[in-house]
């Protein structure tokens, strides 16, 4: 690395796409590949970082994102956009960064937001057919949930709709820190969607698409979350069960987190006054 004495520090935010598969989740961990580690270490091949690269969540391992939102001190005395340039030509390619721009002063990528969306992603087997069923998805299982499982999309929509509004969502996750467990949801919906993957042409299967949005979420909250509607889906549970399960406040009434390759962080949001352009 060059001497950097005399470089001026600037300091910036923009977007992060990463296929989450093979990394240890987001945040830095001794001794295994993740996402924040990685991109630290692709900064610091060809400038200095003054800080840490802070990102909008801690995403588990396994999970994936298109809209992380990430900050950064670095000594630079080029464009930002050949900082962009030049971190991706450094990064694998299962990690991209993109709309890299001056941050605001006092921008925090996570206590900035006001919003995040993340949305889960099942592939659920097509019934109408003479033939076996496959056991897998290879097309889709780095990105999605095979459900071999008919699921009741209304009773999954009704259950859902027990979750949104501000409530106490101890029975779903842990807080990041403190004790506060209380966060407020503007959408948890169900969708069954087109297909726009050619690939999948023939293949036996449909989309189904899980979307939700809150100010902030607990640790690994959207995977309980899921995982215990899917029990609703499959006609284990009842759909008031949910709203039961979210009053109780205790942790044990949860189902299994689904696993983590259907979820992707999509959007985090901030105040307009801001001037950000992250999506």
């Amino acid at each position: 690395m060059a001497d950097d004495v005399g470089i001026p520090t600037i300091h910036v935010c923009g977007i992060v796409a990463y296929d989450g598969t093979d990394y240890h989740g987001f945040q830095v961990q001794r001794g295994v590949a993740t996402i924040q580690g990685t991109l630290e270490a692709a900064l610091a091949s060809f400038t200095t970082l003054t800080g840490r690269v802070v990102g909008a969540g801690r995403t588990d391992a396994g999970v994936h994102a298109s809209g992380q939102v990430i900050a950064v001190q670095v000594a630079w005395r080029h464009s930002v956009e050949a900082l962009q340039r030049a971190w991706n030509v450094h990064l694998p390619s299962t990690i991209a960064v993109r709309n890299l721009q001056l941050a605001p002063l006092g921008f925090h990528p996570r206590f900035s937001a006001i919003r995040r969306t993340y949305r889960y992603t099942l592939v659920q087997a097509n019934r109408h057919t003479s033939f076996a069923l496959p056991m897998r998805s290879p097309l889709t299982d780095r990105f999605a949930l095979y459900e071999t499982k008919p699921l009741d999309l209304d009773a999954l929509c009704q259950a859902s709709t027990y979750l949104i509004g501000r409530h106490d969502f101890a029975t779903f996750g842990q807080p990041p820190q403190g004790e506060n467990t209380v966060r407020q949801l503007f959408q948890a919906d169900w969708q069954l969607v087109k297909c726009d993957l050619a690939v999948l042409g023939n293949y036996p299967g449909q989309q189904v698409v899980f979307t939700v949005t809150a100010d902030a979420f607990l640790r690994q909250m959207v995977r309980n979350l899921v995982g215990t509607l899917l029990e609703v889906g499959r006609g284990h549970w009842a759909p008031n069960d949910v709203q039961a399960a979210l009053a109780a406040q205790d942790r044990s009434l949860c189902a299994p987190p689904a696993p983590p390759q259907g979820l992707v962080l999509e959007v985090v949001e901030y105040p307009t006054h801001l001037g950000l352009l992250l999506k």
